[in-house]
């Protein structure tokens, strides 16, 4: 496997990894502007980026991920719940579809809860083991905290749903899985982010505030943390929501 974090605008983290002996490769969050990044490395590395994904529909930036796809005529992807919203077509994903690129495989989790389409990408190599490598935690899961619940306007509807993807999915997962979020200090999707870009379940379970919380805790003190929403959050929404 290949793998590369992106730090990119607005504290964003990107992402670009696949399996170099089948050439194939995945891109992840990307921002706008960044969509030669993406092609160079490809090049580079001789591979074809075959899907482009978002981890769910941005409110902090401009998303590159559909001009990125257009320009490499591949699928790009959300959750199959953001069908509901967005006005353009894209390729579906849905909670535990794979998708195959060659030695290196992709789970999809959905966990909403910052997002209604929010997800999360469990990432196996089959030249490491069976076992899952990393997780892509989007803005579900930050290195010591969790994703703002109040964007879609039902704060502690979110809150609960958010805490549900953690406990029922994330912090399922083993100890010593990695995870790679999509925003590091400086974002306004969560607040309390580490400037560290990227660290275990483990490690969170331990020193992350919010996992070690009872429900009732959890959404209060959420709720009560909530950043400043971001700079034209409605025109950037309504951008990456566009036909």
């Amino acid at each position: 496997m290949f793998f590369k974090q992106l730090p990119s605008k607005e504290a964003s983290l990107s992402y670009f990894f696949g399996c170099a002996g089948h050439g194939l490769a995945a891109a992840v969050d990307v921002v706008a502007g960044d969509e030669n990044w993406f092609i160079e490395q490809a090049d580079l590395a001789k591979v074809r980026i075959t899907h482009v994904i978002d981890t769910h529909v941005h409110a902090d930036h401009y998303t590159g991920g559909r001009e990125l796809a257009r320009r490499l005529n591949v699928p790009y992807c959300l959750h199959e719940s953001a069908k509901s919203f967005v006005k353009f077509d894209y390729m579906p994903l849905s909670d535990g579809q794979v998708l195959d690129f060659g030695n290196v495989k992709i789970q999809i989790l959905h966990t909403p809860g910052h997002t209604l389409d929010g997800m999360c990408l469990l990432v196996t190599d089959a030249r490491r083991g069976q076992e899952p490598w990393f997780v892509i935690t989007g803005d579900t899961l930050f290195v010591g905290a969790v994703g703002r619940p109040d964007l879609a306007g039902r704060e502690r509807e979110m809150a609960n749903m958010l805490y549900d993807s953690l406990h029922q999915k994330l912090l399922q997962l083993p100890a010593d899985l990695e995870i790679f979020p999509g925003h590091q200090a400086g974002s306004v999707c969560g607040a309390g982010i580490s400037g560290k870009p990227s660290s275990t379940i483990g490690f969170e379970k331990r020193c992350n505030p919010f996992l070690s919380m009872d429900r009732e805790t959890f959404v209060l003190e959420l709720t009560a943390s909530i950043p400043p929403r971001p700079t034209n959050m409605d025109l950037i929404v309504a951008a990456n929501i566009a036909r």
